[in-house]
């Protein structure tokens, strides 16, 4: 699944966002790209992100190993840390983009489940929309 096409499948008026998106790869590649920055790098190259105008010269993309260590994404618009890294299975993270209110977060969860030849990704970040919306009341949005 191509990330434009999970982009259309986001609700911008829910509370939260939650996807499901299935990759032709198996569950260690995909979590091994959101879990590496060099591999995550690749993705987003290939992805979206790059054509809608992420700067060539942007910050590179930083990735922690461990729970508890940082991220720095999409040129370090989207920073945050590592709450729980179960191998091929959970990733869960507390993230905050860059206009975002000082100490608003949202945790994002990332579930990789069996699914025949093709595993499933869901990802939940169920208050993602109250950080973005304290945002937009501070700019008058």
């Amino acid at each position: 699944m191509s990330w434009a096409a999970a982009e259309e499948e986001i609700s911008h008026a829910a509370e939260s966002i939650h996807q499901e998106p299935v990759f032709k790869a198996s569950r260690k590649r995909v979590y091994e790209a959101l879990t590496d920055a060099k591999q995550f790098d690749k993705v987003v190259q290939l992805s979206a992100a790059m054509k809608s105008g992420m700067a060539p010269g942007a910050k590179p993309t930083e990735i922690g190993r461990q729970a508890g260590e940082a991220f720095a994404l999409f040129g370090g618009y989207v920073t945050g840390r590592h709450l729980e890294l179960v191998p091929n299975e959970r990733i869960v993270q507390a993230w905050r983009a860059g206009g975002w209110d000082p100490g608003d977060y949202s945790i994002a969860k990332f579930r990789l489940v069996e699914q025949g030849p093709e595993p499933k990704s869901c990802l939940t970040m169920p208050d993602f929309l109250r950080a973005k919306r304290n945002t937009w009341r501070r700019d008058g949005k």
